[in-house]
């Protein structure tokens, strides 16, 4: 018996040897509007590194810069989208598998499509129509079934349409008027706005729009006025300001799944603010690797926030990792020029032989 006891330890004790180390692996999408690119990066958790896994090319005519803008992953995961903004004469969204990457089909939508999102409740995504071309004139929100990659509606909204993101169940949208500085809510069933509000005096120049995970708050920075201001979905007001800083300009922003953070791309100053939800306050201001910055997206574990920055003039774009727990820029990778849109794919466990 002693002597079965002492084999059993030793197997026990080799399979815990022979067991492989495993690194967590964070891999997100980022699209560098210059190059007409979008590039998969892969950050390792172990050893606080990045690298650039695959460059897609998403442009098809070679002679010109399409503007490969806006990004988003499906909810199950299985297809990414960018926006390619530049066309004739419209717009256009592109679907690629991930992991493959090969692309499957296009759809046409409105001018200059930006930022999108998938409706949890409908399926449907969702795409602001940016409308940089000819007079300002109110513009759309695009929808488009992404089975079939048609466009089956536009909702008119307001000046240069921006931030295109769902509250958690899916069923209602929020999007800002960047030029006429008001807040737009639309029922994603009957595709209709809802409700709009003016979020700021003045020039604010709204250009994001992010629900809160739980609570009934939406996040809007006013990239015109140093400012980020909540507001109250259900009472339908601005319930608090957070003073970024003169010359910020805050451009993008996420809440992080847990609720507890908010994470802010400074793009006049090349900088990531990071803000507790609870108290109000700023816990940290850090610099990103290039001077503009532009995206953000947090990882389903709210532990890291991945921020694109565009860099200037022929200058590499960047995406950079900012580890919410040290408040602590930890680790960054280039990419095309004018980085942009980004979105989280998935988390990993692989074998740390494998980095």
């Amino acid at each position: 018996m002693r002597l079965l006891r002492t084999l059993l330890l030793v197997i026990c004790l080799f399979g815990l040897a022979a067991a492989p180390a495993l690194a967590q692996n964070y891999y997100a999408y980022v699209a560098s509007e210059s190059a007409d690119e979008v590039a998969l990066v892969r950050f390792n958790a172990d050893n606080e590194s990045m690298i650039v896994e695959e460059t897609i090319r998403v442009g098809y005519i070679a002679p010109e810069t399409e503007g490969a803008h806006g990004m988003t992953v499906a909810p199950d995961g299985e297809h990414w989208f960018v926006s390619i903004a530049h066309g004739k004469p419209y717009g256009r969204v592109a679907k690629y598998e991930t992991g493959t990457n090969t692309k499957i089909d296009t759809a046409h939508v409105g001018m200059f499509p930006a930022t999108m999102e998938i409706s949890a409740a409908t399926g449907l995504l969702h795409v602001a129509n940016f409308n940089l071309h000819g007079e300002m004139e109110p513009s759309t929100v695009s929808v488009v079934d992404p089975e079939a990659m048609t466009e089956v509606d536009k909702i008119e909204t307001g000046l240069m349409p921006h931030g295109s993101r769902f509250a958690p169940d899916g069923r209602t949208h929020y999007s800002v008027g960047m030029m006429d500085g008001t807040l737009y809510e639309i029922d994603a069933v009957t595709r209709r706005v809802t409700r709009s509000l003016t979020t700021g005096e003045g020039t604010p120049k709204p250009t994001w729009a992010d629900p809160h995970p739980s609570d009934p708050f939406v996040y809007v920075p006013h990239n015109g006025g140093d400012e980020v201001v909540e507001v109250h979905r259900e009472q339908w007001d601005i319930t608090r300001r957070f003073d970024t800083g003169d010359g910020t300009k805050p451009y993008n922003l996420e809440v992080s799944p847990d609720g507890s953070t908010l994470v802010v791309s400074y793009k006049g100053t090349g900088e990531t603010g990071i803000w507790d939800l609870e108290t109000g306050e700023r816990t940290a201001r850090l610099s990103n690797s290039q001077s503009v910055t532009h995206g953000v997206v947090i990882s389903p574990d709210s532990r890291y926030a991945f921020v694109s920055a565009e860099g200037v003039g022929g200058e590499p774009g960047a995406v950079d990792v900012f580890d919410l727990r040290s408040n602590e820029r930890v680790a960054s990778v280039e990419v095309g020029p004018q980085a942009g849109g980004i979105a989280f794919w998935k988390t990993e466990e692989t074998p740390t032989s494998a980095r």
